[in-house]
């Protein structure tokens, strides 16, 4: 059987934006219950020369919504990354979620050998196939950034362990 573009995409993206969604929630719930200012976890970063924890969650959107887009050849929506707190950080992968739910599965599908042009940092851009985009650059760099996101909650207490990352609200 072949995996399609499709089912190795829009699935897995709505899965782990699903469990980034949990992950948030538990964040929340821990600022809630610790009384403690939500930017203590919202502006952390696990070095110094590493993005806040509000740019990791902003970046796993853009690369699952950018992603999709590009490889689906639709225009991508544009947002603002005003996104400072956990609730806003919530709508937008509701957002994310929302875009990629209006993809068809026939704009990915057969796209494995589609030329895909993205930036790649200031003023690069890389030129990928669509298999070896969603491969080896979108579908890792999702996962980075949801891991890193995991990982300052996780470092900074919130209950959040290996099931919530793999299953959401389902484990």
């Amino acid at each position: 059987m072949t995996l399609s573009m499709s089912s190795a995409t829009l699935p897995v993206c709505t899965r782990m934006l699903t469990n980034l969604g949990h992950i948030l929630a538990k964040a929340e719930q821990f600022v809630e219950a610790k009384k403690i200012d939500p930017t203590a976890l919202t502006t952390y970063r696990l070095a110094p020369d590493m993005l806040p924890f509000t740019r990791q969650v902003l970046i796993a959107c853009d690369a699952v919504k950018n992603g999709v887009a590009r490889m689906g050849g639709v225009e991508a929506p544009k947002f603002e990354d005003t996104e400072a707190t956990l609730p806003q950080l919530q709508e937008r992968i509701q957002k994310t979620l929302a875009f990629i739910a209006t993809v068809p599965a026939a704009a990915l599908d057969g796209t494995e050998d589609k030329e895909i042009t993205f930036p790649a940092g200031p003023g690069k851009t890389r030129t990928l196939k669509g298999q070896d985009y969603l491969t080896g650059w979108m579908l890792p760099n999702m996962y980075f950034h949801i891991t890193t996101a995991y990982a300052i909650l996780r470092h900074n207490g919130v209950d959040v362990g290996k099931i919530d990352y793999l299953m959401g609200a389902q484990g």
